[in-house]
C-alpha cells in the first residue's frame, strides 16, 4: 500500500451570500486575485450536510500566487445561507480564525487601515514571538494577519495566502490524534495555558484558554507543496465557559468558515488510516470528480468536535497553466 502524503492546506471554505463580491474583497484586500476555478455544478455528495438533498451552488477558489492556501468562496444559489445561531466567541467548536501571512506586519496594518478594513486590534505579539493583528472581513469572519517566513514568490502585495487556522476544540489531547498524528503537525511550537493579552480584542478572548500551536517538523514535499508552503494549526480550548458549536443546526455552506481542506496523495491509504484512528470518512467522491475546470478525488471527515476537514487528491487543475508550476507526485 502506498503511503499517504499531505502536501499542505489547499484552502479554507468560506460560506458567503455573494461570491462575486467576496472574491473582489479577498482579491483587493489580501491579494487572492487568481481564480483557480469557478464552479456552478450542483453539490450532490454533501447532501447529508445540506438538509438531505443536493443544492445548487457557486464555488470560486481564490489564490494568492505569493504562496499559501486559498479561499474556497461558496454561495448557495437557491437558498438563503444562515448565520450562526449565537455570536461566535473564541473557543467555540469549529474554525475560529484564518491565519494569513505577511512580509511586514506594519505595512499590512497601515494599508488595510487606509482601505477602511475593520481592524479590531492593534499589532500584538503572539506567544511564539511573531507579531500580528486581527480584523474581520465584511462577513464577520475573523482573520489574523501574521508575520510568516514561508513564501513561494514575492511581489508588491504585503500579504500572501492562508498559512493555517485556529480551531476551537473541547479536548486538545483528543484533537491531537487527528491534527498531529494523522495530518503530520507533529511539532509543538508552544503549549500555553492562561489568559492572553494578544487575544483580548477578540470576541470571547478575555477568558482562560489552553493554546497549542502546531507546525510540521519536516518540510512537505511533492504536489503543490512549494506553492502552499509551511502551515500551522492552532488548537484552542476554552477553560472559562462551555463553548457553542459554530455550525449547530446549520448547513455546510452557510455563512462562515465551513471547512479546512488539505491537498493530499494516496486517498485510499488515508481513508484506511483515518478509519483506524477513529475518523471515518463521512463523504467520499468518485475517483475522478469534475469541479469546473479542475478534477480530483475528495472526501470529508469530522474532527472530534464535528468540524469538517476535507481532503483533495488533485488530478487536473488549470493552476498549472497560470503559474507554470510543475506538479510532483
Amino acid at each position: 500500500m502506498k503511503q499517504k502524503l499531505i502536501y499542505g492546506i489547499q484552502q479554507i471554505g468560506v460560506g458567503v451570500e455573494n461570491a462575486t463580491e467576496a472574491f473582489e474583497w479577498y482579491a483587493t484586500r489580501l491579494g487572492a486575485d487568481i481564480s483557480v476555478f469557478d464552479d456552478k455544478n450542483e453539490a450532490t455528495y454533501m447532501a447529508p450536510y445540506m438538509g438531505g438533498k443536493p443544492r445548487k451552488k457557486r464555488a470560486i477558489l481564490a489564490l494568492n500566487l505569493q504562496g499559501g492556501s486559498g479561499y474556497e468562496i461558496w454561495q448557495y444559489l437557491e437558498r438563503q445561507p444562515q448565520p450562526p445561531i449565537n455570536d461566535i466567541l473564541l473557543g467555540d467548536f469549529g474554525i475560529n480564525i484564518a491565519k494569513i501571512k505577511t512580509k511586514k506586519v506594519t505595512d499590512s496594518f497601515n494599508r488595510l487601515k487606509e482601505k477602511g478594513t475593520n481592524i479590531i486590534s492593534e499589532i500584538v505579539t503572539d506567544p511564539d514571538g511573531f507579531k500580528s493583528f486581527y480584523l474581520t472581513d465584511p462577513y464577520g469572519n475573523l482573520l489574523q494577519i501574521k508575520e510568516f517566513n514561508s513564501w513561494y514568490a514575492k511581489n508588491r502585495m504585503d500579504t500572501g495566502g492562508i498559512f493555517g487556522c485556529t480551531l476551537g476544540v473541547s479536548d486538545i489531547e483528543k484533537s491531537m490524534v487527528l491534527y498531529a498524528d494523522v495530518l503530520g503537525y507533529d511539532e509543538v511550537i508552544y503549549d500555553k495555558t492562561g489568559a492572553f493579552e494578544d487575544l483580548s480584542s477578540i470576541p470571547g478572548g478575555e477568558g482562560n484558554f489552553r493554546r497549542v500551536l502546531l507546525g510540521h517538523a519536516k518540510d512537505r514535499t511533492g504536489g503543490f507543496s512549494r506553492l502552499f508552503g509551511d502551515s500551522q494549526i492552532e488548537l484552542i480550548q476554552s477553560l472559562s465557559r462551555t463553548p457553542n458549536k459554530i455550525f449547530e443546526n446549520r448547513y455546510w455552506g452557510d455563512l462562515g468558515f465551513i471547512h479546512v481542506c488539505f491537498d493530499i496523495r494516496n486517498m485510499h491509504a488515508l481513508t484506511l488510516e483515518c478509519k483506524e484512528k477513529g475518523f471515518p470518512f463521512r463523504v467520499l467522491s468518485d475517483d475522478s470528480f469534475d469541479m469546473g475546470d479542475a478534477n480530483g478525488h475528495w472526501g470529508y471527515i469530522e474532527d472530534p468536535d464535528g468540524t469538517l476537514v476535507e481532503f483533495v487528491e488533485t488530478h487536473k487543475v488549470p493552476l498549472l497553466k497560470k503559474i507554470k508550476l510543475e506538479y510532483q507526485s
